[in-house]
């Protein structure tokens, strides 16, 4: 079996947890190659990776069954860019903060890396977001994106102007900071902060969720994802941001009309048992701390 790893810079505090990892695959005999430029920062941090095995481009991870991600959900979709359409699984380690996408812990590297050697865990396949456009947006073949694709002013004065249709029908015209489209995967990212609602991961969904609108009544809006999403933009500044996940570009071409559907090809996300979008909603966002949670279990504890 040969994996790849990909991450980013990480905590100090984290660098035994890290090294852990390679530690494990050490003892597992499991063959590995790390991306350049994470190794650069492990050798920083004085990590021992065991290996020179290094890839740089999408093709370098042919051989490799899967990928793992150590960082949080920015690295996490930093490695779904590498992987783009080969499809390649990837399996989530968290050495960030919320960490909806990488649900494993550092705790548990031990066992996580036992059942991928013994291939107890199952794929979850996600839709994705792809953009086009006449206009140059992102670097050839990594126009899409996982969670969400924005447009953005660039600036912090004037708003800008999205008018959006849906399959050639307008939809409306939004005065904002700017607008995202987002998948169901995403509802718990960006879109949510933007007051976006959560939706199930595996729904036929995007969700259309503007930016700081200057309208109370302009709500997000959920639409099937065998919808053709067009945008065109005004701009007083004659430019504007467009971002898939974490990659992002200003583009000075306002003229241009942008058509966001759904992608070809998945990101395929690797589960491990005990793994359940649910719990990691609870988890994550602290549902059922309330103390009136306690104090109900209490009278029913006493009644009973």
């Amino acid at each position: 079996m040969q994996i790849s790893l990909h991450g980013r810079e990480f905590r100090p505090e984290d660098t035994s947890s890290v090294q852990a990892v390679f530690d494990e695959l050490r003892k597992q005999s499991i063959e590995y190659q790390v991306s350049d430029t994470f190794k650069s920062i492990l050798n920083e941090a004085d990590v021992d990776v065991y290996t020179d095995r290094i890839f740089e481009k999408k093709e370098d991870l042919s051989e490799s069954e899967m990928i793992l991600s150590l960082g949080g959900d920015g690295t996490f979709l930093e490695t779904v860019a590498k992987v783009g359409s080969m499809e390649k699984p990837i399996l989530g380690v968290n050495f960030g903060r919320l960490g909806f996408l990488t649900s494993i812990q550092p705790c548990d590297i031990s066992s996580a890396i036992d059942k991928i050697k013994h291939k107890k865990y199952k794929l979850d396949e996600r839709t994705m977001l792809c953009a086009d456009s006449e206009t140059e947006l992102l670097e050839s073949g990594t126009n899409f994106a996982l969670n969400e694709i924005a447009i953005s002013k660039t600036d912090t004065s004037s708003m800008i102007i999205i008018h959006a249709y849906i399959n050639g029908e307008f939809l409306n015209s939004y005065w904002a900071d700017g607008l995202m489209v987002a998948t169901a995967t995403g509802s718990t990212g960006y879109s949510l902060s933007c007051g976006g609602p959560l939706v199930m991961p595996h729904s036929d969904n995007f969700i259309i969720t503007p930016i700081c609108p200057h309208n109370l009544f302009v709500r997000p809006m959920i639409v099937s994802n065998k919808s053709e999403i067009s945008l065109k933009v005004e701009s007083r500044s004659n430019n504007y941001l467009v971002s898939m996940d974490s990659r992002a570009k200003v583009i000075g071409d306002v003229d241009s009309e942008i058509t966001i559907k759904k992608e070809s090809f998945k990101a395929k996300l690797v589960t491990l048992d005990g793994m359940d979008f649910l719990d990691t909603l609870r988890a994550k966002l602290g549902w059922g701390k309330d103390v009136r949670n306690r104090l109900t279990q209490t009278d029913k504890g006493e009644s009973s």
